[in-house]
């Protein structure tokens, strides 16, 4: 096994695994302060080369989005902001020797390019999210595509693109369940998706599709096990965001339970067959299964890192996480901090000052995390934008929809961007966009 050397071995070492919205910002905003200053030595590790923002996957899904345009290349990231990246899947920890192992890298032939690696730590902080939870549903694993990872998302979208050139194409009719699409689970990504890609498949069908009749061809599901759409936000929401759905001839099956997952479809409890060739698995999440191995760290039912409010774990003080793998007390709730965007953006903003006092030597005065819910923004692409925001802005909980729900939800892409780049970089981005848009097709065409 390999030691990874680094350099300088006096200073505090922080090694952050995982690279989504929280481990990213964390590491960059410590590579600015610690990392720059020569205070500590930083660095990311992640199984992936490029970054995206996880709540636009299902933008790249549909084909609304071209990931090329919104992917941040990790080493480019590191190089400006003064941390160090390394490319690699954790798979354990020693804590007595406060080391990180990393299993080897291998290229798409199976070709072993980085051999496996040990990294040792003064500060281990997890934020490695979640992934989808199938709940063991048979066929939903062999069946069915998740949309965990930039590559799951351009997976789909190009077996639906090729669904469509193949109706096209074909000589025989379209068959039943050729071109629908069911999705299992209406939290945010569902519901999302699903908008997104009525609009995206009648805009592929226009671009000289014209043997495919979208209204009467192409079909979507959404299937919920709860008796609503989006269970997790309040009432009023899910009914506006229901209503929007059925206004889109989004088939809404409420109160359904998925039992299988086939080739041909999907089946429910309640006997129902959905045929469908094309099923994206969105229902519930849980944290990584190498998390249940890693030196006997404290877990829940669904891989969680059990941590205190200081985010340190509960058997090793040196050892953090946070964001969707940890399991943080939530003060005032029989619930943890519920597994959000906005959750784990305060927790890594809290983190670089723990890291701080940390690496000043005042272990002992590290800040506890309090969560504060903002409210729900919930995007329907095109159609319709709706929400709630909650706190001081609104004096407890407003409902918001239309061109106002819209800017805010769009705002809180352009603030992770911002976290990542700063203000100025970001104006030049957006501004770079709006110029070559006119250029661009509105959707991926292949």
């Amino acid at each position: 096994m390999q030691l990874e050397t680094q350099t300088s071995s006096d200073l505090h070492h922080v090694v952050i695994v995982g690279g989504g919205a929280g481990g990213l910002e964390l590491a960059t905003r410590l590579g600015d302060s610690l990392g720059r200053k020569k205070k500590a030595h930083i660095t990311l590790i992640d199984r992936t080369r490029t970054h995206v923002w996880k709540p636009l996957l299902h933008e790249i899904a549909a084909g609304s989005m071209n990931p090329d345009k919104h992917e941040l290349e990790y080493i480019a990231q590191a190089h400006w902001h003064h941390f160090h990246f390394r490319l690699g899947n954790m798979d354990g920890l020693d804590r007595t020797k406060q080391e990180v192992y990393v299993a080897p890298y291998h290229d798409e032939d199976g070709v072993e390019v980085i051999p496996r690696r040990t990294f040792k730590y003064d500060t281990l902080i997890i934020a490695v999210g979640s992934t989808t939870n199938d709940f063991g549903i048979s066929g939903a694993r062999e069946h069915s595509i998740a949309l965990d990872t930039q590559g799951q998302a351009e997976r789909f979208h190009q077996r639906l693109h090729n669904a469509l050139i193949r109706a096209q194409t074909q000589a025989e009719p379209i068959q039943a369940g050729q071109l629908e699409v069911v999705i299992v689970g209406a939290g945010a990504t569902g519901v999302e998706l699903a908008a997104e890609l009525h609009n995206t498949t009648r805009e592929v069908a226009a671009y000289g599709l014209d043997k495919i009749d979208p209204d009467k061809d192409i079909k979507i599901s959404l299937i919920e096990a709860s008796d609503r759409v989006l269970p997790a936000l309040p009432p009023k929401l899910s009914m506006a965001v229901d209503v929007e759905l059925r206004k889109l001839r989004v088939h809404v099956y409420a109160g359904e339970r998925v039992t299988e997952v086939t080739s041909k479809g999907v089946y429910t409890h309640s006997g129902r067959f959905i045929p469908s060739a094309l099923v994206v698995w969105a229902a519930g999440i849980k944290a990584p299964d190498f998390l249940r191995e890693l030196d006997g760290l404290e877990i829940n039912r669904i891989n969680q890192l059990i941590v205190k409010r200081t985010l340190q774990t509960t058997l090793d003080d040196n050892v953090f996480a946070f964001g969707d793998c940890a399991a943080c007390p939530w003060p005032g709730h029989d619930e943890n901090v519920p597994p959000r965007a906005q959750s784990a953006h305060q927790q890594a903003s809290m983190l670089v000052k723990t890291v701080k006092n940390r690496v000043a030597g005042k272990s002992d005065k590290l800040p506890e995390y309090t969560y504060r819910d903002y409210g729900s923004l919930v995007n329907l692409g095109r159609y319709s934008t709706v929400g709630s925001l909650m706190g001081a802005i609104a004096g407890g909980s407003m409902y918001i929809e239309g061109i106002f729900a819209r800017i805010m939800y769009q705002s809180l892409y352009q603030m992770h961007l911002m976290a990542l780049h700063g203000f100025f970089a970001v104006m030049l981005q957006i501004l770079a966009r709006l110029i070559t848009r006119r250029t661009e097709a509105r959707v991926k065409l292949h």
